[in-house]
């Protein structure tokens, strides 16, 4: 099958550099929407078959373009929500920015550290390639996804075998910017696309947004 995970659209906490996590969440905001709004312009003639998201509201309305578009239902999941900032929740100091995402990288050889008050690696992988198998076990062709910078991130380069498991900690991943794969829980999968800006290209950027979930080197930017 073939996997579009794509970034939500920018959010109040991707401005303000604040870690936000827990759901509902805030909307988009105006650069939020209409990043959202380029989606299936951009994606083209890609023959989508189901349209995922999580439970937070940011993803939802991200989606709601290319559902409106192609006349399929969103179907919501909770296992495909950001990954939980625990302790760190609502903060955007440097001390919280870095412990959140220090933790994140630090999953490469330690699955088993845990943000403060949050998940360990272990956890979140089991979670999220819990619910990409289910995916892949009812569909074949093209599904998207709408998630989050930080599980996107982590994921595509944890899972598939043709990147190197620090990938995501040198590729930023914009809000909106998608990465594509190809393969199956039983057969491995490859990343064939890591587009890190909005897919309706660089005018929908915000480089003066600290986002620390999408930028590359985030522990190093605050």
């Amino acid at each position: 099958m073939r996997l579009l995970l794509i970034r939500h659209g920018q959010t109040i906490d991707n401005v303000n550099g604040r870690l936000g996590t827990v759901s509902p969440g805030p909307g988009l905001t105006a650069l939020g929407a209409r990043q959202a709004a380029a989606i299936p312009e951009a994606i083209g003639d890609e023959p989508i078959e189901a349209i995922y998201t999580s439970t937070l509201l940011r993803t939802q309305l991200t989606a709601g373009p290319l559902s409106t578009r192609r006349g399929l239902d969103i179907r919501i999941s909770e296992a495909l929500r950001e990954i939980r900032a625990g302790d760190l929740e609502a903060r955007s100091d440097v001390e919280a920015v870095r412990a959140y995402i220090g933790t994140i990288f630090s999953w490469r050889t330690d699955p088993d550290a845990r943000i403060p008050g949050g998940e360990s690696g272990m956890e979140f992988m089991d979670r999220f390639s819990g619910i990409i198998e289910q995916i892949a076990n009812e569909h074949r062709g093209t599904v998207a996804v709408v998630s989050h910078g930080a599980a996107i991130r982590t994921w595509a380069s944890s899972v598939p075998t043709n990147v190197a498991a620090d990938f995501g900690l040198t590729h930023p991943l914009d809000n909106t910017a998608m990465v594509a794969l190809a393969g199956s829980p039983t057969d491995g999968w490859i990343v064939t696309e890591w587009a890190g800006e909005p897919v309706g290209g660089e005018e929908l950027e915000d480089a003066a947004a600290p986002d620390p979930t999408g930028s590359a080197g985030a522990t190093e930017d605050k």
